[in-house]
């Protein structure tokens, strides 16, 4: 199974980007559909993006498909989220997340196996 460990988060203005990583441990990374979700404060976790194993399948959440991109390198055993034009409603802890069940990423959090703990990004107006 594998471990994950985001980083990448921080604080920018509105209108700003910044790139998420996600960094698995272990030799079976492209065994995972992977995703990312997020969790804005006293709100439930939602689904961000997702990313089948072979990267050629991605799905996102309707609020930032155009402005978020997910990808993955499997032989860094990485996966990214990309996040451009950003808005104080992206204000949130994310996570990452891998499902070793499914080839295509799901949207329901139930899904997966494997949590990141989390990186908060906080987006000022």
């Amino acid at each position: 199974q594998v471990q994950l460990v985001e980083s990448g988060g921080g604080l920018v203005q509105a209108g700003g980007s910044l790139r998420l990583s996600c960094a698995a441990s272990g030799r079976t990374f492209s065994n995972y559909a992977m995703g990312w979700f997020r969790k804005p404060s006293g709100k439930q976790r939602e689904f961000v993006a997702g990313i089948s194993r072979s990267g050629g399948s991605t799905s996102y959440q309707d609020s930032v498909r155009g402005r978020f991109t997910i990808s993955r390198d499997n032989a860094k055993n990485t996966v990214y989220l990309q996040m451009n034009s950003l808005e104080p409603e992206d204000t949130a802890v994310y996570y990452c997340a891998a499902d070793l069940a499914l080839m295509l990423p799901s949207r329901r959090e139930g899904e997966y196996d494997v949590w990141g703990q989390g990186t908060q990004v906080t987006v000022s107006s």
